[in-house]
């Protein structure tokens, strides 16, 4: 049938068309590649053989949910592990080597999913097994990775490189580690593998401890083996023992894993003892944690869950340092698992030392540093929630009971003050990120500007999130005069900022626009109370007007907040009223000549449901209209102050 279809279209269009046809891209792709993608060897041989397809041409494909741009025919047949299309495309003529957007080859894609036939045939017609992708990832170390055997044995037969290291310094070994091949890790170590550290200073047996794979740390740290000195190992067992405690969640295996690294310390063969670093800092979050020196201490704490948690905080921030990404993920879920218990103040504590850490060692904006700023939002967006929310009719909810236990730890000052305390420090940190990330920009040391200014946004919309919750509290019937200037003096810092992120919009336009709602997959990112299905808070816009905010600034497309605000749907009334009620322009046009009483209209909603637009609307507003209405010449009529005032009608 589907040859059918293409006879009938090559029969009756002319060479020009065909091959306009057969290179048009539907969701990104072209025929060829989707028949590459599909499997679909007769449709793609005619395409090939008859109508001249271009057999090179790249297009957008799906694999496990992931896009893929710019794969070529011969990747994308690879990739599905289609065999009869690598022949019929390699036959043609194809580039072996060709390479998608992010430097993947055909080799390469048939590797990651295990096509061993694929492999060696694309081999034998020349691909290059050392061509990596752009994060320097080879063909071996994905087959390492994945635990493809046999593709990884004969890359090996190949002489493949088992040291190459990739953009972020792991090697083959590295990735096999983490896998838990054994059979691969003897397979690479028989072929000259090393013990190298990638960028983080981690070696394979670190990773292995990392991720929990004990029989690759067993085998590494064999005595036969020699591969690892005694200092090496014990970081080994201390570090894999830290993964029982939190990963696997065995106290028991923890303790035992200690205790070997114990022994290893102070050996009973007389050997020299290699103690513990004597210059570690206590740390409050940890609860001052100190690391036992001794047998009889490690017993002691396997009776105190908590304590033993601690020390697997303790160890991996120790071996690891602060800036591997799994010390701040781990502290991170301890304190979630805190908060799910209702502690919320050992929660808060945890998370603050590991934003504390990673900003002091990650770059402004980073994506680690953005998740822990707002699960912070999360939690507290939690806990005033469960403040508001009435408890079910004969009984308590749990989430309330834990939110009252917070209540009790808060001083005799009231909540307002007690939650603001909880809220400021984050929310200063959050700006000092902000203005982290404008000094970026204004440096010129951002490679993308572009990206850059979307990532500064999304901070921007944690800030503003933050400060929607503070705006909350204001009516709160605990709210002091003190409190009040507390909270409006925190708002005002973020007004100052003044910042500007895409499309040129300030932080009144992302309040007023849909940014926030689909920051966190279309939910209310500006926490409205219960009840209240506006994505943006009208307390937090009169906020920020009341301190300052400019309520006619103009985005690049001319837009103010108001329009934004009347582009939502529905259109959050508080807001619209708060802007007008501070000096808005009801009739304000942006620069597709859209007022927001029209945009309303657009979207079957009304101006007038919302307010009375003739309170709103000023004889100098009428007059300029007129003027542009009837297109009166106005340059040398009216007065030079006048002009701005015409033209924004």
């Amino acid at each position: 049938m589907r040859i059918h279809f293409w006879v009938y279209l090559h029969s009756w269009r002319s060479a020009s068309e065909l091959n306009m046809l057969v290179g048009a891209k539907v969701g990104g792709a072209t025929p060829l590649v989707i028949a590459c993608r599909n499997g679909h060897y007769d449709v793609a041989e005619y395409l090939i053989e008859r109508c001249k397809a271009d057999i090179e041409q790249p297009g957008s494909v799906t694999f496990d949910g992931e896009t893929i741009e710019g794969a070529p025919p011969l990747w994308c047949a690879a990739a599905a592990g289609h065999m009869p299309l690598v022949r019929l495309l390699v036959r043609a003529g194809a580039n072996v080597n060709s390479t998608t957007r992010t430097h993947s080859t055909p080799l390469r894609a048939a590797c990651f999913d295990g096509h061993y036939d694929i492999v060696k045939f694309l081999v034998e017609n020349g691909a290059d097994i050392e061509i990596a992708n752009r994060h320097g990832h080879t063909c071996l170390m994905i087959a390492c990775y994945k635990g493809h055997i046999r593709i990884a044995k004969y890359l090996l037969s190949l002489n493949a490189d088992v040291n190459r290291k990739s953009v972020k310094g792991n090697t083959a070994l590295h990735d096999c580690a983490e896998s838990g091949s054994l059979h691969i890790l003897k397979m690479l170590l028989g072929h000259g593998a090393t013990m190298d550290v990638d960028s983080y200073g981690m070696t394979p047996l670190l990773a292995a401890s990392v991720t929990g794979h004990t029989h690759i740390v067993e085998h590494l740290i064999s005595a036969e083996q020699g591969l690892v000195s005694r200092q090496q190992r014990i970081d080994a067992l201390e570090l894999l023992g830290a993964t029982y405690v939190d990963k696997k969640r065995d106290m028991v295996g923890a303790l035992a894993l200690w205790k070997r690294a114990m022994d290893d310390r102070f050996p009973a063969d007389g050997s020299d003892p290699i103690p513990k670093p004597k210059d570690i800092p206590r740390i409050e979050a940890y609860d001052y944690a100190v690391e036992p020196s001794d047998a009889q201490q490690l017993e002691e704490i396997l009776a105190d869950p908590d304590a033993m948690r601690m020390q697997a905080l303790v160890i991996r921030e120790r071996i690891l340092g602060p800036a591997h990404p799994d010390t701040s993920y781990y502290v991170r879920y301890r304190g979630a698992v805190y908060a799910d218990a209702g502690r919320f103040a050992r929660c808060r504590q945890l998370w603050h030392h590991a934003l504390d850490m990673q900003r002091a060692v990650l770059p402004p904006l980073s994506p680690l540093t953005q998740s822990s700023l707002y699960s912070f939002a999360e939690l507290f967006s939690y806990m005033l929630a469960e403040r508001a929310r009435p408890p079910l009719r004969g009984q308590i909810s749990l989430g309330l009971l834990h939110f009252i236990f917070c209540l009790m730890s808060y001083s005799s000052a009231g909540v307002v003050r007690g939650l603001f305390e909880d809220i400021e420090p984050v929310f200063k940190k959050t700006l000092s990120e902000i203005e982290r990330g404008s000094a970026l920009l204004q440096s010129r040391l951002s490679l993308d500007r572009e990206q850059t200014l979307g990532t500064l946004q999304r901070v921007l919309v944690i800030s503003l999130h933050l400060a929607a919750l503070c705006a909350r509290l204001l009516d709160h019937n605990d709210c002091s005069e003190h409190d009040r200037r507390n909270i409006e003096k925190a708002v005002y810092s973020l007004v100052k900022l003044d910042i500007k992120v895409r499309q040129g919009r300030s932080a009144l336009h992302i309040a007023c626009s849909a940014e926030g709602a689909r920051s966190r997959g279309g939910s209310g990112a500006w926490l409205p109370a219960p009840g209240d299905a506006q994505p943006c808070c009208g307390a937090l816009v009169a906020l920020m007007l009341r301190l300052g905010a400019a309520p006619d600034a103009r985005d690049a497309d001319g837009n103010t907040p108001l329009h934004l605000a009347c582009k939502l749907n529905p259109c959050p009334k508080g807001v619209v009223r708060a802007l007008l009620a501070h000096g808005a322009h009801i009739d304000t046009v942006n620069y597709e000549g859209e007022t927001p009483e029209e945009i309303l209209k657009a979207s079957q909603q009304s101006l007038s449901s919302i307010v009375n637009p003739l309170q709103y609307t000023s004889l100098k507003c009428l007059a300029a209209r007129t003027v542009k209405n009837y297109k009166l010449p106005y340059r040398h009529v009216v007065p030079q102050c006048l002009h701005s005032t015409i033209i924004t009608h």
